[in-house]
């Protein structure tokens, strides 16, 4: 299959959940500020709201969430929003451009720069690559 990732043909969309690939915060700040996101992946999920709600500087929360999840904020916020893309794609309902909006991306291209750089394929490719794996056909 050349030059793509093993996750587009080895992993099943439900496969693609945020504690598989995240480690768990160990603070309450954290926690709360992790358990929005997948909650709605397409709100704004900036770091001064949630620094606010936690009593805490947007520098420190940035810090203390990069310490305790090994990734920081954005980078989190952008891979809840791939899985929720995914999950999305897979069921086909919607074209790239409401997916991209309902995932969070704004547009379908920033939803397809994103895809094509954490997964090497385009989004439109996903399901059909998903279902040309014979292991989960």
């Amino acid at each position: 299959m050349g030059d793509v990732p093993a996750q587009v043909v080895t992993r099943r969309p439900s496969q693609f959940s945020v504690p598989l690939w995240s480690r768990q915060p160990s603070s309450d700040p954290i926690r709360t500020t992790v358990s929005a996101i997948p909650t709605d992946p397409g709100a704004r999920h900036g770091i001064a709201d949630p620094a606010a709600q936690a009593g805490l500087s947007p520098r420190h929360l940035q810090r203390r969430f990069t310490a305790e999840l090994g990734t920081p904020p954005a980078a989190y916020v952008e891979r809840v929003r791939m899985e929720a893309a995914r999950r999305a794609l897979v069921k086909g309902d919607d074209p790239i451009e409401a997916i991209a909006h309902r995932c969070g991306f704004g547009t379908a291209e920033t939803l397809r720069r994103s895809f094509h750089r954490q997964v090497g394929i385009a989004p439109s490719e996903y399901p059909d690559r998903l279902r040309a794996n014979k292991e989960y056909a």
